[in-house]
């Protein structure tokens, strides 16, 4: 028999293919697997076969990730980095700290500050001022559908009291009508559209450097959910297509090119020509990103019923619908048509509904086509919309990371849910109970891109770190395998890879290698484990 190029031996090897879970021993030759097995597929080494002994350690399948902004993310790790802390005093340190070290600096831009942080959410232009008085500052929130800006920022944008508030978004404001310095959804633009735009090459040295993160944490492939210009954040591709045609992309990159929320069905054709000029080696733009709502935290989340307010009454506002249902609907059909893959951005539950009924639109069109549509986030679900994911086909998108007690959650969420609808939150298990295809992402850089740290919150519903014992909707809890199986198989599938995502002769060999076997250790210690070894397509992108 010829011999392997690679051979790992001594087990254990999950391999997430029902025809054979597990095994001992994988040989991969070039970038395919040749063999999975146990002691038999020793025959295949030879001299120039390079063995790893896993002694103990688990080898499984690559992870993928649904739904990540990794040239975002890699390109705010240069800039001022305000992630891993729920302190103001820190935040305001952090700032003023880059703002000192880059004096340069036009403007002092980054993110990652939690909503947690401040009271209401809502952090002031008087708090910046006290660090960064006479340079603008505008920062991102975690979950970037919001950004603090100072006085000057403000200034420089022409914002005032007189300044009405855009149809996508809301500029928070002091007791007169003074922008307070908070700026949600599409009201960030305002000020966004004065920052100096990034350069390619720094579009290019944040792709590489979330590379490097993201192989680190065992994850091969991703899909970018956004390729496109937005709220003052520049367009990705250029990064991609450069490092797909340099080779320096050794990930597997699926691409949703952004739908422009202020046009309508004539931007289709320029979609299309988008996906033929960025098809490139490694990366593929196949897929539409439709953001249909916001999130729950500043009330755009697109709600079925009124938000709460803080006496637990009923306000007036029910979130917004980005597109209109009914033109969605059109829109969907006629993307799934042209073999478009549609990534839905649906938080609430209203939302949820409307980008169903349009995919139930596009299959009763043009029937099955298999495009696998998918939604992403699903933090409000209604009940009744559950079974429809199966029975449309569409995949459930999900962030496990977010299914955890937090303050942003018990603080700033479930009082403004009500008792009934933030039991529906995040229903993973309701979702695998009906049928339906999971996948999973981390939605980097507004959550950590780790998959072993989303894994352990889906199987646990309690966060790594969490102070207590309290577990969120424990009966939305899902078992081990089928969270590992959300982060490979069920990503594979989303982000068009079926050679992928399990271990199978034939297979790409995307392969990952934990420092120890999780699925014979405790639950509440999944996050525990470490990456050891990553390797895409049978080479080593990570460890060694």
């Amino acid at each position: 028999m010829p011999q392997a190029d690679l051979v790992f031996t001594g087990g254990p090897v999950l391999t997430l293919d029902p025809a054979r879970s597990r095994a001992t021993s994988l040989a991969v030759t070039g970038d395919r697997i040749t063999a999975v097995g146990h002691d038999e597929v020793r025959e295949l080494i030879g001299p120039g076969t390079e063995v790893v002994d896993l002694a103990g350690r688990l080898l499984l399948p690559g992870f993928q990730d649904a739904h990540v902004h990794a040239v975002g993310g890699g390109v705010e790790l240069a800039a001022c980095d305000l992630t891993g802390s729920v302190d103001a005093a820190e935040y305001l340190a952090r700032i003023r700290a880059y703002a000192e070290a880059h004096p340069d600096r036009e403007w002092v831009t980054g993110g990652g500050w939690s909503l947690e942080s401040f009271a209401g959410g809502l952090p002031t232009r008087r708090l910046l001022d006290s660090v960064v008085p006479d340079r603008p500052v505008l920062l991102s929130n975690r979950d970037h559908h919001g950004a603090w800006a100072n006085t000057r920022a403000l200034e420089l944008a022409g914002l005032t009291a007189r300044t009405p508030d855009p149809a996508d978004g809301r500029i928070e404001r002091e007791a007169d009508g003074t922008p307070s310095g908070m700026l949600q959804e599409g009201a960030a633009g305002l000020v966004s559209r004065l920052v100096p735009a990034s350069t390619a090459e720094d579009r290019l040295a944040g792709l590489l450097r979330a590379q490097r993160l993201l192989h680190s944490l065992g994850v091969t492939g991703w899909q970018d959910a956004l390729l496109g210009a937005f709220n003052g954040m520049p367009d990705p591709s250029d990064a991609y297509l450069t490092a797909a045609g340099n080779g320096s992309l050794t990930a597997r990159v699926t691409g949703a090119l952004w739908w422009d929320r202020e046009r309508g069905a004539e931007q289709i054709a320029e979609l299309v020509d988008r996906r033929k000029q960025l098809t490139s080696g490694m990366f593929r733009a196949g897929s539409v990103k439709i953001m249909q709502d916001g999130i729950a935290e500043n009330f755009t989340a697109a709600m079925t019923a009124p938000y709460l307010d803080g006496c637990g009454c009923a306000t007036g506002n029910t979130g917004l619908s980005f597109v209109d249902p009914e033109a969605l609907r059109g829109y969907v059909t006629e993307l799934d048509a042209l073999g478009f893959q549609v990534h839905f951005h649906a938080l609430g539950d209203r939302a949820v509904r409307e980008a169903l009924d349009a995919v139930e639109a596009a299959v009763a069109a043009n029937g099955r086509r298999g495009n696998r549509h998918h939604l992403a986030h699903l933090q409000v679900v209604h009940p009744t919309d559950v079974p429809r994911f199966a029975a449309l086909g569409a995949i459930a998108n999900i962030q496990p990371l977010w299914a955890a007690h937090e303050p942003q959650m018990d603080e700033l969420t479930i009082p403004f849910l009500g008792e009934e609808r933030a039991a529906w939150q995040y229903p993973f298990g309701s979702l695998l109970r009906s049928g339906a295809t999971l996948a999973a992402g981390s939605d980097w850089p507004v959550s950590s891109p780790d998959p072993l740290e989303g894994i352990h919150v889906a199987v646990n519903r309690r966060a790594p770190d969490s102070p207590d014992g309290r577990v969120f909707y424990p009966e939305e809890r899902i078992d081990l395998l089928s969270a590992l199986t959300a982060y490979t198989a069920g990503a594979a599938h989303v982000n068009g890879h079926d050679d992928a995502g399990s271990l199978a002769a034939g297979h790409l060999a995307d392969l990952v290698v934990l420092d120890r076997d999780v699925t014979a250790a405790p639950a509440d210690e999944i996050a525990e484990a470490r990456v050891e070894r990553t390797y895409v397509g049978g080479r080593l992108v990570y460890g060694g």
